[in-house]
């Protein structure tokens, strides 16, 4: 049963951790900070674990930024030792991170992502599938309040779900929907202690700045501002999985068999659902929610646009003959992942002897990439001419034979015809002893260097770095 805003009660908390919606497990985890909620979390978990024969794994992450975190962490291992020792069923387990915030990159993100990855690491070693997380009614209602000022839609302005599995790790928050009175009274009536971490009073975070300037003020002239913006968070919810739903029946229709977008189709729908697609499609390709500003350009160049190229986070956006895809990040560089281009080789060892004849995988200095070689019967190369074989960049002037019989045209018009886009025309091509053309990524064997049947011979693939 939810607690009432205006009435907390001390059980409620409680209630709400025994009712977490899955099937039980035989041991969960949760998120241990040793702050007012996770404390009072972690001793309302193993309490209700104790009669229900469960195991309870706490996590603690040690992010190494404040310098009062080596406390944090002992008091929560006393903590726990003296819970374990009065009965319950409680293992703590600590991982501190390694690494720091990248030049530039935010430390609130960051430590989120780190966190998160640490979490799922040392629930998996516990053998836990499920982890606990204490946020509740106030932080979903303050992050309702941080979407909307970064201008989220409604996938940003849902908040926190109430569960999520990411990874084969069930993310549950079975206290969302509890107002903080509740937790405080369980924390009195139990007296229990806890840590504060000073930088939540400060002004450095977002979220901070946002409990001490706003909230106050906010929750004196609106009574239910709590209330009311965790509703809206759900409707929120509500109308993000329709908005997803509307994307995926367009992109039925609107992408091809390599998932990429079929402009020609994406041109005829309603403006809105352009938009709509457009970002599910770009969140799909990314990873998280694409930038506004990318949405907006898109939206304004792709009416008109045969072809180009667009940066995107850890990667890059590419149009040819109609079809938009995305190739992710390769390489990194001065200012951030970036994609490779077309597997470009490097000085003087863009050029070189390499032997061909023997299947496997071989890489070639300079260029980023390897090729694969096969035992074929037919329609390959002779081993024999692949023992010598050299790789070598375009130099211009190159002709490429695509069938017996056919006529050898420039590598330009080969690719142009294959319907290879430009950005892929730079791997290296494949080269006999004599220096007669053998292959060339993208389109194949020249046919003039197929092998006659019954001779010994190889298929080969050249294969990038991007496609591993």
């Amino acid at each position: 049963m939810a607690a009432s805003p205006t009435r907390p009660s001390a059980d409620d908390p409680a209630a709400a951790a025994e009712t977490a919606p899955r099937a039980r497990p035989r041991a969960l985890a949760v998120a241990a900070s040793g702050g007012r909620d996770s404390t009072a979390l972690l001793h309302c978990t193993a309490r209700a674990a104790r009669a229900l024969g469960l195991q309870v794994h706490a996590l603690h992450v040690h992010h190494g930024l404040q310098p009062e975190a080596d406390a944090w962490t002992r008091h929560l291992a006393a903590q726990c030792r003296r819970w374990a020792r009065a009965g319950l069923p409680l293992t703590l387990h600590v991982r501190r991170l390694q690494d720091a915030p990248g030049q530039g990159e935010s430390v609130e993100a960051w430590a989120r992502r780190e966190r998160y990855a640490a979490l799922a690491a040392m629930a998996r070693e516990a053998g836990c599938d499920t982890v606990l997380l204490a946020q509740h009614r106030r932080d979903q209602a303050e992050t309702v309040l941080l979407q909307l000022l970064r201008g989220a839609g409604a996938r940003g302005l849902a908040a926190m779900p109430a569960a999520a599995t990411r990874d084969g790790i069930h993310w549950l928050r079975p206290w969302r929907d509890q107002p903080r009175e509740a937790i405080e009274a369980y924390l009195a009536r139990h007296r229990l202690r806890w840590v504060d971490d000073a930088s939540n009073a400060g002004d450095r975070h977002a979220r901070s700045r946002l409990r001490a300037a706003v909230w106050p003020a906010l929750d004196a002239a609106f009574e239910h501002a709590e209330a009311a913006l965790q509703h809206a968070a759900v409707r929120a919810a509500e109308e993000a999985a329709c908005l997803q739903a509307l994307a995926q029946i367009d992109a039925a229709d609107g992408l091809d068999g390599q998932g990429s977008l079929r402009v020609a189709r994406w041109r005829a729908l309603p403006a809105e659902r352009r938009a709509n697609l457009l970002r599910w499609l770009l969140a799909r390709w990314i990873g998280r929610g694409a930038p506004q500003t990318l949405v907006q350009r898109l939206l304004a160049e792709l009416r008109d646009a045969t072809q180009g190229r667009w940066p995107a986070p850890a990667g890059e956006l590419r149009l040819y003959r109609g079809a938009l895809g995305y190739a992710p990040a390769t390489t990194t560089g001065a200012h951030g992942t970036a994609p490779r281009a077309a597997s470009a080789p490097s000085g003087a060892a863009a050029s070189a002897a390499v032997d061909l004849s023997r299947p496997g995988c071989w890489r070639v200095p300079g260029w980023s990439g390897q090729w694969v070689v096969r035992v074929v019967r037919r329609g390959g190369i002779a081993a024999q001419r692949l023992q010598d074989a050299r790789v070598a960049p375009r130099h211009g002037g190159e002709r490429f034979q695509r069938h017996a019989g056919g006529v050898p045209r420039s590598l330009k018009k080969q690719f142009q015809a294959a319907g290879v886009p430009a950005w892929a025309r730079g791997a290296p091509l494949l080269l006999d002893a004599a220096g007669a053309l053998l292959l060339v990524p993208g389109l194949g064997v020249d046919a003039r260097a197929v092998a006659p049947a019954r001779v010994a011979q190889r298929a080969v693939q050249w294969r990038p770095d991007a496609d591993r």
